[in-house]
């Protein structure tokens, strides 16, 4: 295991990987936004992340491991993106920061209700989370639960009551 960083903390280490301003972004869209090409991850993200940093945050991610990329079946000049197993474990850090921020920030309303129910819902539902983003990533068999329908349901009952559409509508599609 490299340790180049400056110490052998294991907090310093994740946070000189994901603490920049984008890494956690980008895996968040692909994590609950579906979004595994580059196009839909400049577009499509209400943060508005300029190519040129997405271009470098995509490859810091890929040389970390976070990331894998392949040749796209459907589209042979595209590349899709994918969560590796590390960066599927970062499920329960994603679960407790959103309902922190939730509570101690000016989130809106229809983004936190996910973060709500990830926190509602615990460990068993985050365990359950990873288990359907593996096959989707992965390769493999699906969980009988869909965490990803509970929280596109959510989101869709939230945005309903309000009327209008954010940022990371849907979550992940089942596929």
């Amino acid at each position: 295991m490299d340790r180049s960083g400056r110490s052998g903390c294991p907090i310093i280490l994740t946070l000189e990987t994901l603490g920049d301003r984008w890494s956690l972004i980008v895996i968040r869209d692909i994590m609950f936004g579906s979004r595994r090409h580059y196009r839909d991850l400049l577009n499509k993200s209400e943060e508005g992340i300029a190519s040129n940093i997405l271009t470098s945050r995509l490859k810091k991610l890929v040389d970390a491991g976070l990331l894998s990329k392949d040749q796209d079946p459907a589209h042979k000049q595209k590349t899709i993106y994918s969560l590796t197993e590390p960066a599927i474990q970062l499920v329960p850090l994603l679960a407790m920061m959103g309902p922190r921020g939730a509570r101690h920030t000016s989130a809106s309303r229809e983004l936190s209700v996910r973060a709500k129910l990830l926190e509602d819902g615990g460990p068993l539902m985050w365990d359950i989370f990873m288990e359907e983003l593996r096959p989707i990533h992965l390769g493999g068999g699906k969980p009988e639960r869909s965490v990803i329908r509970e929280l596109n349901t959510a989101y869709e009952a939230a945005t309903a009551r309000k009327g209008s559409t954010a940022a990371l509508a849907p979550v992940v599609q089942a596929e």
